[in-house]
């Protein structure tokens, strides 16, 4: 499979990432307890607000081209192995749990309407949402 373009991390808007963008955000408790930051592809974007950010009336998403981080980033699915792009893996970042200015291109807010697909679709048609 071929890498990706961009990779996307995805926060609740109640931890809207500050402008300027710091060296390095805080991390959310489920990062720090695994030891890694815990990304997506952009088709593993809807899989992913769907099944932990369904309570959420909006999220941040952070879209990090994959170049910058690539060195850092191990794909794995839940039992730490798989191969860049394979279904079921997603990239994970091993950087010392450190997002921030250097690695995020930019940042967009999705609002929930009645689910996620409206905020995706608009995404994917403005071409910010892309493998």
């Amino acid at each position: 499979m071929s890498t990706p373009t961009y990779i996307y991390k995805i926060v609740p808007a109640s931890a809207v990432p500050p402008s300027p963008l710091p060296d390095a955000l805080p991390v959310s408790q489920l990062d720090s307890s695994d030891g890694f930051i815990h990304l997506s592809t952009a088709g593993q974007v809807p899989g992913t607000l769907k099944q932990f950010f369904s309570d959420e009336d909006s999220v941040c998403i952070l879209r990090i081209p994959y170049a910058t981080v690539e060195k850092d980033v191990k794909w794995e699915n839940d039992k730490g192995k798989g191969g860049v792009g394979e279904e079921n893996v997603f990239p994970h970042l091993y950087n010392g749990l450190r997002l921030g200015n250097a690695e995020i291109e930019t940042i967009a807010e999705w609002k929930w309407n009645h689910g996620w697909d409206a905020a995706i679709n608009q995404a994917i048609t403005d071409c910010w949402l892309i493998y």
